[in-house]
Protein backbone atom coordinates (compact mmCIF):
# COMPACT_ATOMS: atom_id res chain seq x y z
CA UNK A 1 0.00 0.00 0.00
CA UNK A 2 1.56 3.26 -1.41
CA UNK A 3 2.10 6.18 1.90
CA UNK A 4 0.76 9.12 0.22
CA UNK A 5 2.22 12.76 1.19
CA UNK A 6 -0.09 14.96 3.63
CA UNK A 7 -0.80 17.26 1.46
CA UNK A 8 -1.39 14.37 -1.19
CA UNK A 9 -4.11 13.39 1.52
CA UNK A 10 -5.64 16.40 2.59
CA UNK A 11 -5.54 17.56 -1.24
CA UNK A 12 -8.64 14.67 -2.01
CA UNK A 13 -10.75 16.02 0.70
CA UNK A 14 -10.39 19.17 0.76
CA UNK A 15 -9.97 22.08 -2.19
CA UNK A 16 -7.14 24.34 -2.41
CA UNK A 17 -8.29 26.85 0.64
CA UNK A 18 -9.10 24.13 2.54
CA UNK A 19 -12.67 23.91 2.38
CA UNK A 20 -14.37 20.47 2.58
CA UNK A 21 -15.01 18.55 -0.62
CA UNK A 22 -18.47 17.50 -1.63
CA UNK A 23 -17.05 15.09 -3.98
CA UNK A 24 -13.97 13.96 -2.94
CA UNK A 25 -11.06 13.50 -5.61
CA UNK A 26 -9.77 10.46 -6.66
CA UNK A 27 -7.21 12.32 -9.12
CA UNK A 28 -4.26 12.60 -6.46
CA UNK A 29 -4.32 9.28 -5.40
CA UNK A 30 -4.66 7.46 -8.97
CA UNK A 31 -8.23 8.10 -9.71
CA UNK A 32 -10.70 10.27 -11.42
CA UNK A 33 -10.57 13.90 -11.04
CA UNK A 34 -13.20 15.22 -9.43
CA UNK A 35 -13.49 17.99 -12.22
CA UNK A 36 -14.65 15.18 -14.25
CA UNK A 37 -16.84 13.51 -12.05
CA UNK A 38 -18.72 16.93 -11.59
CA UNK A 39 -19.01 17.29 -15.52
CA UNK A 40 -20.52 13.49 -15.90
CA UNK A 41 -22.84 14.23 -13.18
CA UNK A 42 -23.71 17.62 -14.70
CA UNK A 43 -24.07 15.70 -18.12
CA UNK A 44 -26.60 13.14 -16.97
CA UNK A 45 -29.46 14.88 -17.42
CA UNK A 46 -28.64 16.19 -20.48
CA UNK A 47 -27.60 12.95 -22.09
CA UNK A 48 -31.81 11.59 -20.44
CA UNK A 49 -32.88 14.71 -22.52
CA UNK A 50 -31.36 13.81 -25.62
CA UNK A 51 -31.76 10.03 -25.84
CA UNK A 52 -35.75 10.40 -24.57
CA UNK A 53 -36.70 13.14 -26.68
CA UNK A 54 -35.09 12.19 -30.15
CA UNK A 55 -36.92 12.16 -32.83
CA UNK A 56 -37.25 8.36 -33.24
CA UNK A 57 -38.23 7.51 -29.13
CA UNK A 58 -40.50 10.66 -29.05
CA UNK A 59 -42.39 9.54 -32.00
CA UNK A 60 -42.55 6.04 -29.90
CA UNK A 61 -43.86 7.32 -26.77
CA UNK A 62 -45.41 11.06 -27.54
CA UNK A 63 -45.11 13.99 -25.85
CA UNK A 64 -47.25 13.31 -22.12
CA UNK A 65 -45.01 9.61 -21.90
CA UNK A 66 -41.55 11.12 -22.90
CA UNK A 67 -42.40 14.15 -20.35
CA UNK A 68 -43.30 11.54 -17.56
CA UNK A 69 -40.46 9.45 -18.43
CA UNK A 70 -38.27 11.83 -17.90
CA UNK A 71 -38.92 13.02 -14.70
CA UNK A 72 -39.33 9.65 -13.60
CA UNK A 73 -35.73 8.96 -14.86
CA UNK A 74 -34.36 12.04 -13.17
CA UNK A 75 -35.09 10.46 -10.05
CA UNK A 76 -33.34 7.75 -10.89
CA UNK A 77 -30.06 10.18 -11.82
CA UNK A 78 -30.38 11.57 -8.84
CA UNK A 79 -29.60 8.39 -7.29
CA UNK A 80 -26.94 7.27 -9.60
CA UNK A 81 -25.25 10.52 -8.47
CA UNK A 82 -26.10 9.88 -4.68
CA UNK A 83 -24.55 6.25 -4.82
CA UNK A 84 -21.79 7.62 -7.24
CA UNK A 85 -20.49 10.70 -4.37
CA UNK A 86 -20.65 7.95 -1.71
CA UNK A 87 -18.93 4.87 -3.69
CA UNK A 88 -15.72 7.92 -4.14
CA UNK A 89 -16.23 8.82 -0.86
CA UNK A 90 -15.59 5.71 0.29
CA UNK A 91 -12.84 4.67 -2.20
CA UNK A 92 -11.08 7.66 -1.16
CA UNK A 93 -11.39 7.19 2.72
CA UNK A 94 -10.14 3.38 2.32
CA UNK A 95 -7.34 4.20 0.15
CA UNK A 96 -6.01 7.54 2.11
CA UNK A 97 -6.47 5.75 6.17
CA UNK A 98 -3.21 3.85 6.38
CA UNK A 99 -1.44 7.06 5.55
CA UNK A 100 -3.62 9.41 7.04
CA UNK A 101 -2.52 7.07 10.29
CA UNK A 102 0.77 7.28 9.80
CA UNK A 103 0.50 11.16 10.35
CA UNK A 104 -2.25 11.32 13.10
CA UNK A 105 -2.35 8.00 15.01
CA UNK A 106 -5.05 8.80 17.90
CA UNK A 107 -7.32 10.78 15.15
CA UNK A 108 -9.86 8.63 13.29
CA UNK A 109 -10.22 9.54 9.69
CA UNK A 110 -14.05 8.81 9.86
CA UNK A 111 -14.58 11.89 12.22
CA UNK A 112 -13.04 14.09 9.83
CA UNK A 113 -14.73 13.81 7.00
CA UNK A 114 -18.14 12.87 8.51
CA UNK A 115 -21.06 15.41 7.75
CA UNK A 116 -22.18 15.10 11.35
CA UNK A 117 -20.88 16.86 14.81
CA UNK A 118 -17.73 15.26 15.88
CA UNK A 119 -14.66 16.65 18.18
CA UNK A 120 -12.96 17.51 14.95
CA UNK A 121 -16.06 19.04 12.89
CA UNK A 122 -13.46 22.15 13.04
CA UNK A 123 -10.68 20.41 11.43
CA UNK A 124 -11.29 22.17 8.04
CA UNK A 125 -11.80 25.60 9.35
CA UNK A 126 -7.87 24.82 10.76
CA UNK A 127 -6.60 23.86 8.12
CA UNK A 128 -7.49 26.51 5.87
CA UNK A 129 -6.09 29.08 8.88
CA UNK A 130 -3.02 26.71 8.32
CA UNK A 131 -2.94 27.32 4.14
CA UNK A 132 -3.49 30.98 4.41
CA UNK A 133 0.13 30.40 6.44
CA UNK A 134 2.01 28.83 3.39
CA UNK A 135 3.76 26.08 5.83
CA UNK A 136 5.74 23.85 4.57
CA UNK A 137 4.68 20.03 4.94
CA UNK A 138 6.13 19.49 7.90
CA UNK A 139 5.35 22.82 9.57
CA UNK A 140 1.46 22.11 8.43
CA UNK A 141 1.70 18.54 9.59
CA UNK A 142 2.96 20.05 13.37
CA UNK A 143 0.33 22.40 13.44
CA UNK A 144 -2.34 20.32 12.43
CA UNK A 145 -1.32 18.27 15.43
CA UNK A 146 -1.50 21.27 17.41
CA UNK A 147 -4.78 22.31 15.87
CA UNK A 148 -6.03 18.16 16.84
CA UNK A 149 -5.10 18.98 20.06
CA UNK A 150 -6.97 22.39 20.56
CA UNK A 151 -9.77 20.61 19.03
CA UNK A 152 -10.11 17.78 21.47
CA UNK A 153 -10.01 20.11 24.17
CA UNK A 154 -12.81 22.24 23.45
CA UNK A 155 -14.65 19.25 22.73
CA UNK A 156 -13.43 17.39 25.72
CA UNK A 157 -17.15 16.52 26.77
CA UNK A 158 -18.13 15.10 23.10
CA UNK A 159 -14.93 12.65 23.28
CA UNK A 160 -15.13 11.45 27.07
CA UNK A 161 -19.11 10.63 25.60
CA UNK A 162 -17.63 9.09 22.81
CA UNK A 163 -15.06 7.07 24.71
CA UNK A 164 -17.73 5.76 27.43
CA UNK A 165 -19.64 4.48 24.62
CA UNK A 166 -17.14 2.57 22.70
CA UNK A 167 -16.85 0.62 26.92
CA UNK A 168 -20.19 0.57 26.63
CA UNK A 169 -20.86 -1.45 23.12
Amino acid sequence: MPLYSLKTILSTISNSKGLKRTIFDLGPIGGVNSTFVLLFFIALPFVEYAIIFNPYIFKILGIATSIVVFIVSLSFVMIIIFVLTVKIRKIVVDKITPSWQTFFENVPLNMIVSSGITPYSDFFEFYSRGLAKNLSEDALHQYLIDSFKIMEEQNKDLLEALRRDKKIS
